[in-house]
């Protein structure tokens, strides 16, 4: 086996084991899966994989050495990224008490939400967070040679994108299964109480780690 692809095999343990620990990407796939629907959901899903992609980017670009030597820029971005946590928690908890939209297919979402403002939602969850480029950044350093290929880095950004749009695509499946939604509908009100919270509690986190 080429030892370029042992690093991506290793590479892609490490990135399995990050993507499914509970967190704001996770949270906004679900509320987007369980308020909206399964594509909702899978929209939420592909916001977050493009925004690990953009991230992962930035490293082999260097960026995460910017981010590390301005530390101007890496706290404007830590909390604007807090920030927006806290406008969806606020937003969530406004809206706990918003009737669901029953459609003709007998499908409930929330007035007024679409594909795109999902997709945007976990774009700008997942961006929030700089701290991903630390994380690719050191992972690359550790785990890829200086002069790596192309083509290793083309398969690798595969990689995060795919296994990212992979999970939080069946997160929001699992999320919107008929007895999830049902039990969404009865319960929105405190759910939603409970997720914008959430939400909250992570932009404040966010906001006060370095």
């Amino acid at each position: 086996m080429s030892p370029y692809l042992q690093t991506i095999l290793a590479f892609a343990g490490i990135w399995a084991v990050t993507i499914i620990s509970p967190g704001p990407d996770f949270v906004v796939t679900v509320k987007h899966a369980t308020a909206g629907s399964r594509l909702h959901g899978v929209m939420a899903a592909l916001g977050v994989a493009t925004g690990c992609a953009v991230w992962a980017v930035g490293s082999l670009l260097g960026l995460s050495v910017l981010l590390s030597e301005a530390r101007w820029l890496y706290d404007l971005v830590r909390v604007a990224g807090a920030l927006y946590l806290a406008y969806l928690g606020v937003k969530t908890i406004l809206g706990a008490k918003r009737p669901l939209v029953v459609g003709s297919a007998g499908t409930a979402r929330l007035d007024g939400l679409d594909g795109l403002s999902a997709l945007r939602a976990g774009l700008l969850t997942n961006l929030g967070n700089p701290k991903a480029m630390a994380f690719f950044g050191s992972l690359f350093a550790t785990l890829f040679p200086v002069h790596a290929p192309m083509w290793v880095h083309a398969a690798t950004l595969l990689v995060v994108f795919c296994m990212a749009a992979g999970w939080f695509s069946g997160v929001a499946w699992a999320f919107s299964l008929a007895p999830v939604a049902s039990a969404y509908r009865k319960a929105k009100k405190w759910i939603d109480y409970v997720t914008g919270g959430i939400f909250i509690l992570l932009g404040a986190r966010l906001a006060v780690l370095r």
